[in-house]
């Protein structure tokens, strides 16, 4: 397990630190199995919270964007950010309203994200985050042409500072509430992908690819 960051570092815990988790494979899983971060910046002295494409390669996070973006052009130039990801386990229904919560496994990384400059390392990047949302497809789907590359920004940001907050199990309730005639427990969540819906555009020939008739949906 790494260690735990120190008290003033700033992904240390500290509102319920019973619940921080600081190993990388935690927190690796979590930026695995989530769809969509939240990319926070500072841009011209205001703060932004954007949503974006994601997906791990290693210890390296990388982030999709379009160079249109002159918000997302500010951070190439080495801007310090801030990544977070969320995956809702399940409603937490406790006997007072105070104590209602949710489970959740949360992901915060922390650093100064570069421009992938270099076209290999972003070709490989763009099918990271291809293979992050259906794996087998970057093998079937055309690369990237070259203007197609151009016109795509994509940022590498080191996982060196990030940490983890996980939250599990039944409702939290004080002793005096127990005997409330209350309802008081778990509703799980997860989150599962409905049956593909083909276009209406392909050709006859082409039928639904095996990556697309497996049970994804139940690893969710």
């Amino acid at each position: 397990m790494d260690p735990i960051p120190a008290e003033d570092a700033p992904t240390r815990v500290r509102r319920h630190p019973e619940r921080g988790v600081y190993d990388r494979e935690t927190i690796a899983a979590i930026l695995d199995e989530a769809f969509v971060c939240h990319l926070g910046f500072v841009h011209d002295g205001r703060p932004f919270v954007i949503p974006t494409i994601h997906a791990r390669s290693g210890d390296i996070l990388y982030l999709h964007g379009s160079p249109a973006s002159r918000m997302l052009r500010t951070l190439s130039d080495g801007v310090d950010i801030c990544v977070t990801v969320t995956l809702l386990d399940g409603l937490v229904l406790a006997r007072s309203v105070y104590n209602h919560s949710m489970n959740y496994r949360s992901a915060v990384v922390l650093g100064r994200a570069r421009e992938v400059t270099d076209r290999n390392e972003k070709l490989a990047a763009l099918a990271t985050i291809v293979e992050h949302m259906v794996p087998g497809r970057s093998r079937d789907a055309r690369p990237p042409s070259d203007k197609e590359l151009a016109g795509t920004l994509v940022l590498a940001l080191a996982l060196d500072e990030a940490s983890a907050k996980i939250r599990n199990g039944p409702p939290s309730d004080f002793d005096a509430d127990l005997d409330l005639p209350v309802w008081s427990g778990v509703v799980p969540m997860r989150l599962v992908l409905d049956p593909p819906e083909p276009d209406a555009n392909i050709p006859p020939r082409v039928g639904l690819p095996d990556y697309l008739t497996g049970s994804r949906a139940e690893d969710l």
